[in-house]
């Protein structure tokens, strides 16, 4: 499990570093941020222990592979919902207003 204790932040004068641990694996990363960089790996950990356990499979570049395509994945659904969320809310929208002009209309022809 990816995680860090304070005196594994080691302060540099440009980024900070951490030392991280992904699947049993430690690594030292540089950032403006490493409680994000903690953040991500411990996300990166969690995918490829998901994929290990539905897979059975002990090859790390393997289950590396499949967890970027799982993040991969993600992404672009969240990209394609985000994508399509403002044409979607423009069409409710038109259909809203046309909805109160309508009502609109008819009180004004009834008043």
């Amino acid at each position: 499990m990816a995680t860090a204790t304070k005196d594994q932040l080691v302060k540099d004068a440009q980024n900070s570093s951490v030392r991280v641990e992904i699947f049993d694996q430690a690594y030292n990363l540089r950032g403006s941020d490493p409680e994000y960089i903690l953040k991500l790996a411990e996300y990166v950990d969690s995918k490829m222990r998901a994929v290990a356990e539905a897979t059975n499979t002990i090859d790390t570049v393997r289950l590396a592979v499949l967890a970027a395509l799982n993040i991969a994945d993600e992404f672009h659904l969240l990209k394609r919902k985000q994508d399509s969320g403002p044409a979607d809310y423009q069409k409710r929208a038109h259909r809203l207003v046309a909805a109160l002009d309508e009502v609109l209309g008819e009180n004004r022809k009834a008043g």
